[in-house]
């Protein structure tokens, strides 16, 4: 398996901590020099892009997870559980979708971090661009900067709201970890896979939000390591290991930080982007963003999510119902709501042709 991605990438991070843990071999490869033979493949350049053995191509990593639970069953990293699998969808959505722009809002407006991260991608990336290497260094900044945070609302009015995010995500991750070695019991789910996104290849490595997790939460700082050191083990390690039996209320505060923040953002992009705009506003836990990218891949998300919560049955889904009782959660069932994102269709994820999650300009 050749994984076509980067050191530094929150998306291969969160793929690699995954074949590790399955025991998949795969080799890590550098995008660029095969930039045109995967958007001819793929439709986008998005990291990571995994091909298989037999040619067959693969994007986005949630289907990508997905599809490699269905050929390597030993170890899943789905609970069983219909209510514990749902909640830990979430958080793996939450995960990819929101804490994203403090990801990169700390990798990128900070200068020490915008100074390390733009050398290391440069010289991991960009070696065949014929261009003095300041110059490559300044080019992936000032791109990086404008394109993923400016561009992404953040600005000086929200800059605050968007770092207390991840404050928020460290208190929530280090309330749950106290009590067991993952998030959701002694296995691994795809809670966790999801959280190792921004917390192993961003929040993990990158100096200021690095210092910070080790300050206040040297719990996460610690799982970070667990996870990427954990191989499964052996057949009787693994029958072992056992995820809780109901969603713990240690879980709560991080379910209501979810639909605080994540789902609005969620319900906020579907509207703008049925109107058919391309920018959008809102108020986000008091925080007033005032121009947020209208993203038609997180409309396919919220429609799987929703997938998701109806295929469970009546006792699940009111289960479900009494562990997010906040008025952003009713986008998960709300029966009014039609969502026509016109992306998958053919459901062939993760072997479809893939789409920037921002469109022009901004790709994943």
């Amino acid at each position: 398996m050749r994984i076509y991605g980067s050191k530094v990438s929150y998306f291969t991070g969160k793929l690699e901590s995954y074949l590790r843990y399955k025991g998949i071999e795969h080799e890590l490869l550098g995008l660029p020099k095969h930039e045109r033979e995967i958007k001819a493949q793929l439709g986008s350049t998005q990291m990571p892009a995994v091909q298989l053995d037999d040619g067959r191509w693969m994007s986005d990593t949630t289907p990508i997870l997905l599809y490699l639970e269905e050929q390597h069953p030993d170890r899943s990293i789905l609970p069983g559980d219909p209510v514990l699998l749902f909640v830990a969808f979430l958080i793996e959505d939450y995960a990819d979708e929101w804490l994203w722009r403090p990801a990169m809002h700390y990798r990128w407006t900070y200068r020490h971090d915008r100074e390390l991260l733009s050398s290391k991608i440069t010289d991991e990336l960009l070696g065949h661009i014929p261009l003095p290497r300041f110059l490559k260094r300044r080019m992936v900044a000032l791109r990086q900067r404008t394109g993923f945070v400016i561009g992404d609302g953040v600005s000086k009015s929200t800059q605050a709201h968007v770092e207390q995010g991840y404050f928020r995500a460290l208190e929530n991750m280090s309330r749950m970890l106290e009590h067991r070695p993952y998030l959701l019991g002694r296995s691994p789910s795809i809670a966790d896979f999801g959280l190792m996104g921004p917390m192993l290849r961003h929040f993990g490595q990158d100096p200021t939000p690095a210092e910070l997790m080790r300050e206040r939460a040297p719990r996460v700082y610690e799982w970070v390591a667990r996870l990427w050191n954990e191989t499964g083990g052996g057949p009787d390690a693994a029958a072992e290991r056992r995820w809780v039996e109901a969603v713990p209320e240690d879980t709560l505060p991080m379910v209501r930080e979810i639909c605080e923040t994540h789902l609005r953002q969620l319900s906020l992009n579907v509207d703008a982007f049925s109107a058919g705009q391309t920018r959008f506003e809102g108020v986000i836990q008091g925080c007033a963003y005032r121009s947020l990218p209208v993203s038609r891949y997180r409309v396919w998300c919220l429609e799987r999510l929703r997938e998701r919560y109806e295929a469970l049955g009546d006792e699940h889904r009111g289960r479900v119902k009494s562990l997010l009782p906040f008025p952003e959660a009713e986008i998960l069932w709300n029966e009014k709501l039609t969502l026509l994102s016109g992306y998958d269709e053919k459901r062939e994820a993760p072997f479809n042709r893939a789409i920037n999650v921002y469109g022009k300009g901004y790709p994943r």
